[in-house]
Protein backbone atom coordinates (compact mmCIF):
# COMPACT_ATOMS: atom_id res chain seq x y z
CA UNK A 1 0.00 0.00 0.00
CA UNK A 2 1.23 3.52 -0.73
CA UNK A 3 2.48 5.52 2.23
CA UNK A 4 -0.21 8.16 2.43
CA UNK A 5 -0.12 10.91 5.03
CA UNK A 6 -2.79 9.09 7.02
CA UNK A 7 -1.03 5.71 6.97
CA UNK A 8 2.44 7.14 7.60
CA UNK A 9 1.40 8.31 11.08
CA UNK A 10 -0.35 5.07 12.10
CA UNK A 11 0.70 2.74 14.93
CA UNK A 12 -0.78 -0.76 14.86
CA UNK A 13 -1.47 -2.63 18.09
CA UNK A 14 -1.65 -6.33 18.93
CA UNK A 15 -5.39 -6.15 19.64
CA UNK A 16 -6.04 -5.14 16.02
CA UNK A 17 -6.66 -1.46 16.72
CA UNK A 18 -4.59 1.49 15.56
CA UNK A 19 -3.61 4.85 17.01
CA UNK A 20 -1.99 7.87 15.40
CA UNK A 21 0.88 10.18 16.18
CA UNK A 22 1.00 13.87 15.35
CA UNK A 23 3.75 15.92 16.96
CA UNK A 24 3.51 15.54 20.73
CA UNK A 25 0.05 13.98 20.55
CA UNK A 26 -1.14 10.40 20.39
CA UNK A 27 -4.54 10.15 18.71
CA UNK A 28 -7.13 7.47 19.40
CA UNK A 29 -10.52 6.70 17.89
CA UNK A 30 -13.67 6.76 19.96
CA UNK A 31 -17.05 5.68 18.63
CA UNK A 32 -20.52 6.71 19.72
CA UNK A 33 -23.60 4.71 18.64
CA UNK A 34 -26.46 6.31 16.71
CA UNK A 35 -29.80 4.65 17.41
CA UNK A 36 -32.89 4.26 15.21
CA UNK A 37 -36.47 4.17 16.46
CA UNK A 38 -38.39 0.97 15.79
CA UNK A 39 -41.80 0.15 17.22
CA UNK A 40 -41.22 1.73 20.61
CA UNK A 41 -37.67 0.43 20.93
CA UNK A 42 -34.23 1.59 19.83
CA UNK A 43 -31.71 -0.35 17.77
CA UNK A 44 -28.18 0.65 16.80
CA UNK A 45 -28.05 2.00 13.26
CA UNK A 46 -24.53 3.46 13.02
CA UNK A 47 -21.47 4.79 14.84
CA UNK A 48 -19.77 8.18 14.66
CA UNK A 49 -15.98 8.33 14.75
CA UNK A 50 -14.60 10.88 17.23
CA UNK A 51 -10.94 11.76 17.78
CA UNK A 52 -9.46 11.61 21.28
CA UNK A 53 -6.01 13.23 21.71
CA UNK A 54 -3.51 12.36 24.47
CA UNK A 55 -0.31 14.15 25.47
CA UNK A 56 2.19 12.49 27.80
CA UNK A 57 -0.51 9.96 28.58
CA UNK A 58 -3.04 12.61 29.65
CA UNK A 59 -6.30 13.08 27.80
CA UNK A 60 -6.69 16.44 26.03
CA UNK A 61 -9.78 18.02 24.53
CA UNK A 62 -10.07 17.77 20.74
CA UNK A 63 -10.36 21.57 20.64
CA UNK A 64 -7.00 21.89 22.41
CA UNK A 65 -5.36 19.58 19.91
CA UNK A 66 -6.83 21.20 16.80
CA UNK A 67 -5.99 24.70 18.09
CA UNK A 68 -2.29 23.76 18.07
CA UNK A 69 -2.37 22.56 14.46
CA UNK A 70 -1.28 25.03 11.78
CA UNK A 71 -3.82 25.61 9.03
CA UNK A 72 -1.38 24.12 6.52
CA UNK A 73 -1.57 20.78 8.37
CA UNK A 74 -5.35 20.48 8.57
CA UNK A 75 -5.70 18.50 5.36
CA UNK A 76 -3.19 15.91 6.59
CA UNK A 77 -4.75 15.72 10.05
CA UNK A 78 -8.17 15.24 8.47
CA UNK A 79 -6.77 12.29 6.50
CA UNK A 80 -5.14 10.85 9.60
CA UNK A 81 -8.28 11.00 11.75
CA UNK A 82 -10.46 9.42 9.06
CA UNK A 83 -7.85 6.70 8.54
CA UNK A 84 -7.88 5.92 12.26
CA UNK A 85 -11.65 5.76 12.43
CA UNK A 86 -12.02 3.51 9.40
CA UNK A 87 -9.26 1.08 10.38
CA UNK A 88 -10.62 0.86 13.93
CA UNK A 89 -14.19 0.48 12.69
CA UNK A 90 -13.07 -2.47 10.61
CA UNK A 91 -11.36 -3.98 13.65
CA UNK A 92 -13.93 -3.53 16.41
CA UNK A 93 -17.41 -2.53 15.19
CA UNK A 94 -20.28 -4.69 13.90
CA UNK A 95 -19.57 -5.39 10.25
CA UNK A 96 -22.97 -4.24 9.04
CA UNK A 97 -22.99 -0.92 10.91
CA UNK A 98 -22.67 2.37 9.08
CA UNK A 99 -19.82 4.71 10.05
CA UNK A 100 -20.05 8.50 10.19
CA UNK A 101 -16.79 10.38 9.50
CA UNK A 102 -16.21 14.13 9.21
CA UNK A 103 -15.04 16.15 6.21
CA UNK A 104 -14.05 19.80 6.58
CA UNK A 105 -14.88 21.48 3.23
CA UNK A 106 -12.41 24.31 3.84
CA UNK A 107 -9.38 22.07 3.33
CA UNK A 108 -10.40 20.91 -0.14
CA UNK A 109 -9.19 23.89 -2.09
CA UNK A 110 -9.26 22.30 -5.53
CA UNK A 111 -10.50 19.17 -7.27
CA UNK A 112 -7.06 17.52 -7.38
CA UNK A 113 -6.82 17.73 -3.57
CA UNK A 114 -10.23 16.10 -3.21
CA UNK A 115 -9.41 13.38 -5.73
CA UNK A 116 -6.22 12.51 -3.86
CA UNK A 117 -8.08 12.36 -0.52
CA UNK A 118 -10.69 10.02 -1.98
CA UNK A 119 -8.03 7.81 -3.56
CA UNK A 120 -6.33 7.40 -0.18
CA UNK A 121 -9.67 6.75 1.49
CA UNK A 122 -10.44 3.92 -0.93
CA UNK A 123 -7.10 2.31 -0.04
CA UNK A 124 -7.90 2.54 3.66
CA UNK A 125 -11.39 1.10 3.16
CA UNK A 126 -9.90 -1.81 1.23
CA UNK A 127 -7.47 -2.53 4.06
CA UNK A 128 -10.21 -2.20 6.69
CA UNK A 129 -12.59 -4.45 4.76
CA UNK A 130 -15.32 -1.79 4.73
CA UNK A 131 -17.70 -1.31 1.81
CA UNK A 132 -18.05 2.37 0.78
CA UNK A 133 -21.81 2.05 1.17
CA UNK A 134 -21.33 1.81 4.95
CA UNK A 135 -19.63 5.21 5.11
CA UNK A 136 -21.57 8.41 5.79
CA UNK A 137 -19.53 11.56 5.12
CA UNK A 138 -20.49 14.41 7.46
CA UNK A 139 -19.95 17.76 5.76
CA UNK A 140 -19.19 20.20 8.56
CA UNK A 141 -20.02 23.91 8.69
CA UNK A 142 -16.66 25.31 7.62
CA UNK A 143 -16.70 27.22 4.37
CA UNK A 144 -15.23 25.67 1.26
CA UNK A 145 -12.81 27.57 -0.98
CA UNK A 146 -15.73 27.94 -3.37
CA UNK A 147 -19.24 26.56 -3.72
CA UNK A 148 -18.27 25.00 -7.03
CA UNK A 149 -15.40 23.14 -5.35
CA UNK A 150 -17.70 21.99 -2.54
CA UNK A 151 -20.40 20.75 -4.90
CA UNK A 152 -17.83 18.95 -7.00
CA UNK A 153 -16.37 17.30 -3.92
CA UNK A 154 -19.77 16.14 -2.66
CA UNK A 155 -20.54 14.76 -6.13
CA UNK A 156 -17.23 12.88 -6.02
CA UNK A 157 -18.13 11.42 -2.62
CA UNK A 158 -21.41 10.17 -4.03
CA UNK A 159 -19.65 8.85 -7.11
CA UNK A 160 -17.46 6.73 -4.83
CA UNK A 161 -20.50 5.17 -3.19
CA UNK A 162 -20.53 7.21 0.03
CA UNK A 163 -23.61 8.80 1.59
CA UNK A 164 -23.75 12.47 2.59
CA UNK A 165 -24.81 14.01 5.91
CA UNK A 166 -25.08 17.71 6.71
CA UNK A 167 -23.87 18.29 10.27
CA UNK A 168 -25.04 20.82 12.89
CA UNK A 169 -28.20 21.86 11.08
CA UNK A 170 -29.76 24.92 12.74
CA UNK A 171 -31.96 27.91 12.15
CA UNK A 172 -29.72 29.96 9.85
CA UNK A 173 -30.56 30.60 6.22
CA UNK A 174 -27.14 29.20 5.34
CA UNK A 175 -28.23 25.82 6.71
CA UNK A 176 -31.36 25.79 4.57
CA UNK A 177 -29.25 26.62 1.53
CA UNK A 178 -26.83 23.81 2.37
CA UNK A 179 -29.69 21.33 2.25
CA UNK A 180 -30.96 22.64 -1.08
CA UNK A 181 -27.50 22.66 -2.65
CA UNK A 182 -26.01 19.45 -1.28
CA UNK A 183 -29.16 17.28 -1.27
CA UNK A 184 -27.88 15.12 1.58
CA UNK A 185 -29.06 11.66 2.55
CA UNK A 186 -29.05 12.60 6.24
CA UNK A 187 -29.39 15.81 8.28
CA UNK A 188 -27.97 15.97 11.81
CA UNK A 189 -29.73 18.62 13.90
CA UNK A 190 -27.65 20.86 16.16
CA UNK A 191 -28.01 19.72 19.79
CA UNK A 192 -28.42 23.15 21.40
CA UNK A 193 -30.94 24.29 18.80
CA UNK A 194 -33.24 21.26 19.11
CA UNK A 195 -33.15 21.55 22.92
CA UNK A 196 -34.26 25.18 22.67
CA UNK A 197 -37.10 24.21 20.31
CA UNK A 198 -38.21 21.44 22.64
CA UNK A 199 -38.69 23.97 25.45
CA UNK A 200 -41.97 25.27 24.02
CA UNK A 201 -45.00 23.92 22.22
CA UNK A 202 -44.51 26.27 19.28
CA UNK A 203 -40.83 25.33 18.98
CA UNK A 204 -41.60 21.63 19.10
CA UNK A 205 -44.28 22.04 16.42
CA UNK A 206 -41.69 23.74 14.17
CA UNK A 207 -39.19 20.96 14.83
CA UNK A 208 -41.76 18.29 13.98
CA UNK A 209 -42.70 20.11 10.78
CA UNK A 210 -39.06 20.27 9.64
CA UNK A 211 -38.52 16.58 10.36
CA UNK A 212 -41.63 15.69 8.37
CA UNK A 213 -40.49 17.87 5.45
CA UNK A 214 -37.08 16.17 5.34
CA UNK A 215 -38.57 12.70 5.61
CA UNK A 216 -40.93 13.45 2.71
CA UNK A 217 -37.85 14.34 0.64
CA UNK A 218 -36.23 11.02 1.54
CA UNK A 219 -33.78 12.66 3.96
CA UNK A 220 -33.13 10.87 7.24
CA UNK A 221 -32.80 12.95 10.41
CA UNK A 222 -30.54 12.58 13.45
CA UNK A 223 -31.00 14.45 16.73
CA UNK A 224 -27.60 14.91 18.39
CA UNK A 225 -26.76 15.66 22.00
CA UNK A 226 -29.69 13.82 23.59
CA UNK A 227 -28.74 13.83 27.27
CA UNK A 228 -32.03 13.50 29.17
CA UNK A 229 -35.02 11.19 28.99
CA UNK A 230 -37.50 13.96 28.18
CA UNK A 231 -35.46 14.91 25.11
CA UNK A 232 -35.50 11.31 23.92
CA UNK A 233 -39.26 11.09 24.29
CA UNK A 234 -39.82 14.28 22.31
CA UNK A 235 -37.33 13.18 19.65
CA UNK A 236 -39.39 10.05 19.06
CA UNK A 237 -42.63 12.03 19.09
CA UNK A 238 -41.22 14.47 16.51
CA UNK A 239 -40.69 11.65 14.02
CA UNK A 240 -36.88 11.87 13.97
CA UNK A 241 -35.26 8.85 12.30
CA UNK A 242 -32.31 8.52 14.66
CA UNK A 243 -30.89 9.83 17.94
CA UNK A 244 -27.45 10.14 19.48
CA UNK A 245 -26.38 11.21 22.94
CA UNK A 246 -25.12 10.42 26.43
CA UNK A 247 -28.56 9.30 27.68
CA UNK A 248 -28.21 6.33 25.30
CA UNK A 249 -24.49 5.61 25.08
CA UNK A 250 -21.25 7.48 25.64
CA UNK A 251 -18.34 7.28 23.19
CA UNK A 252 -15.92 4.42 23.80
CA UNK A 253 -12.26 4.25 22.83
CA UNK A 254 -11.33 1.50 20.40
CA UNK A 255 -11.44 -1.41 21.00
CA UNK A 256 -15.06 -0.93 22.02
CA UNK A 257 -17.67 -3.25 23.50
CA UNK A 258 -20.06 -2.40 20.67
CA UNK A 259 -19.85 -5.72 18.82
CA UNK A 260 -22.75 -6.80 21.04
CA UNK A 261 -24.94 -4.64 18.79
CA UNK A 262 -24.27 -6.76 15.70
CA UNK A 263 -27.37 -7.60 13.64
CA UNK A 264 -28.29 -8.90 10.23
CA UNK A 265 -29.65 -5.72 8.62
CA UNK A 266 -27.32 -4.93 5.66
CA UNK A 267 -27.94 -1.17 5.51
CA UNK A 268 -29.25 0.11 8.85
CA UNK A 269 -28.98 3.84 8.16
CA UNK A 270 -30.52 3.85 4.71
CA UNK A 271 -33.45 1.81 6.00
CA UNK A 272 -33.46 2.82 9.64
CA UNK A 273 -37.23 2.85 9.98
CA UNK A 274 -37.46 -0.71 8.62
CA UNK A 275 -34.47 -2.17 10.48
CA UNK A 276 -35.08 -5.38 12.47
CA UNK A 277 -34.36 -5.07 16.16
CA UNK A 278 -31.65 -7.51 17.16
CA UNK A 279 -30.07 -5.78 20.12
CA UNK A 280 -32.23 -3.11 21.70
CA UNK A 281 -32.04 -0.50 24.38
CA UNK A 282 -34.58 -0.65 27.20
CA UNK A 283 -38.23 -0.64 26.07
CA UNK A 284 -40.01 2.68 26.10
CA UNK A 285 -41.70 3.57 29.36
CA UNK A 286 -45.19 4.99 29.65
CA UNK A 287 -45.56 8.61 28.61
CA UNK A 288 -45.80 11.21 31.34
CA UNK A 289 -48.32 14.01 31.20
CA UNK A 290 -45.47 16.51 30.75
CA UNK A 291 -45.18 17.28 27.05
CA UNK A 292 -42.70 20.13 26.63
CA UNK A 293 -39.69 21.37 28.55
CA UNK A 294 -37.58 19.73 31.25
CA UNK A 295 -39.10 17.41 33.77
CA UNK A 296 -39.44 18.89 37.25
CA UNK A 297 -39.47 16.50 40.18
CA UNK A 298 -42.18 17.46 42.68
Amino acid sequence: MSRSIGLAHIIRHDDGTTSGVWGLYTLQSAFQPIFAFKEGKLSVAAFEGLIRPFRDGEAQSPMTFFSTCPAADRLHIEALTRTLHLLNAGACLPREASIFVNFDPSVFTERAVADNALREMRLVLHEAGIDPGRVVCEVTEQRSASQETLHGFVAALRGNGFRIAVDDYGADDSDINRIKELRPDIVKFDALWITQLMESGAGFALLTSMVKSFEEQGIRTVFEGIEEGWQLELAEKSGASMVQGFVLARPELAPTSFRVFAKSNPDPVAAASDAPTARTVAPRTARSTKTFGRRVTP
